[in-house]
């Protein structure tokens, strides 16, 4: 998917929330930035910008949080609990 500079903060964080919450929904998901860009259509710098946002907002369906920290963080999104 290609980068679009021209969304809206709230686009690009629908965007990286549907695709957090689609592979998290089998089990847990563990991620760097760096590597999900492509999927997502955002640059990593965005990723991480809209992932600080998302940790804290618990409405999208799952839980974010920081992982470990090797050479860039890596994030693990756990599905909601229902």
């Amino acid at each position: 998917m290609e980068q679009d500079s021209s969304l809206s903060t709230e686009a690009k964080t629908e965007l990286l929330t549907d695709y957090l919450r689609d592979r998290a929904e089998s089990g847990n998901l563990y991620f760097k930035s760096k590597f999900i860009a492509a999927d997502v259509g955002l640059s990593p710098k965005e990723i991480g910008a809209l992932l600080a946002k998302i940790r804290i907002d618990s409405r999208y369906g799952f839980q974010l949080e920081k992982w470990a920290y090797t050479s860039a963080t890596t994030w693990r999104v756990t599905p909601a609990q229902v």
